[in-house]
């Protein structure tokens, strides 16, 4: 695997990569104390690009949003999976990112002959695969991902705030915001927490 210095945009077309399809790999929700870790596989259409692909952390709410219709209304395929609390508790949260990841890829209604995922780790494949450090705001396919990913997980804590309102989900997230730490010590934990998270963990002692 390439170091970061030697990353560069044009890296997902370099010469060894075989010919064909390639999906682009993105998760979201690893750092949050409550809900499922979700992950995006997305192959585009090269004949249909999708103008204004980014690092979905980079843009506003609004435009993941559209951008998200328009990913899987253009997309030759995509795959949204997850990885539930249950699992994240039992395996550990990278574990279930990984397994997240994989039940994306395999998600897909087309195979891949490439995957190329963000970050420094690869799930179990049967596809040649490359880790890309930054690879949301290098390559197109995984920035598409990344927006699904979010999109998907922050539409997931809207839907549970209105379960939980005394938690704040939709505001923030899931993250350990100093409003979170309140409504934990307060109210304890939620169906949807992390038990083995730290600051979960503390306020079920």
């Amino acid at each position: 695997m390439r170091s970061a210095k030697s990353l560069a945009p044009e890296q997902a077309s370099l010469p060894w990569h075989p010919p064909g399809l390639v999906a682009g790999v993105d998760e979201a929700g690893r750092g949050p104390l409550a809900g499922p870790v979700v992950a995006a596989a997305v192959i585009l259409d090269d004949l249909h690009p999708i103008a204004g692909l980014a690092d979905s952390k980079k843009l506003t709410a609004a435009r993941r949003e559209a951008l998200f219709d328009e990913i899987r209304a253009r997309a030759l395929c995509f795959s949204i999976a997850e990885a539930s609390v249950e699992e994240i508790d039992r395996l550990n949260i990278l574990q279930a990112t990984l397994l997240a990841m994989r039940r994306a890829v395999l998600g897909l209604r087309l195979k891949p002959k490439m995957v190329l995922v963000d970050g420094n780790r690869l799930p179990t494949l049967d596809i040649p695969a490359e880790a890309i450090v930054k690879g949301d705001a290098l390559v197109p396919a995984i920035s598409a991902a990344s927006i699904l990913a979010k999109v998907h997980r922050d539409r997931w804590c809207v839907q549970v705030d209105e379960q939980y309102p005394q938690y704040g989900f939709s505001g923030h997230k899931g993250y350990g915001t100093a409003v979170h730490m309140a409504a934990l010590r307060e109210h304890g934990a939620c169906i949807h927490h992390r038990r083995s998270f730290a600051p979960v963990a503390k306020v079920l002692v």
